[in-house]
């Protein structure tokens, strides 16, 4: 396993939501990495079990920036979508404090 493989969570509202409803977390990945290779890192890193992986490339594209307005190339990116096993989850994307809301 390469511990360099993900390379940050993802925590937006949406993401806490897939994380909260669905049991699906997600990540930035090496641009490299195939889902096997996330799957062991995941199960690795976390101590839990993943039932499936979807992924997503991200293109690299142009934003103006500066006082100029200079055009800059952002990066190409790689993000994964991890859906644990029932009953699973990983602390890092609770938010709650492990309170839930009824």
């Amino acid at each position: 396993m390469k511990p360099y493989i993900i390379r940050r969570p993802i925590i937006t509202e949406k993401t806490l939501q897939l994380a909260n409803l669905q049991n699906v977390y997600v990540f930035e990945v090496e641009r490299l990495a195939n889902k096997k290779e996330v799957k062991e890192a995941v199960e690795d890193i976390f101590q839990v079990h993943v039932s499936t992986v979807n992924t997503v490339m991200h293109h690299s594209g142009k934003k103006s920036t500066g006082r100029k307005r200079l055009k800059v190339v952002t990066a190409k990116t790689k993000k994964v979508m991890v859906k644990l096993k029932a009953g699973e989850k990983i602390a890092l994307f609770d938010v709650t404090g492990g309170q839930t809301k009824a």
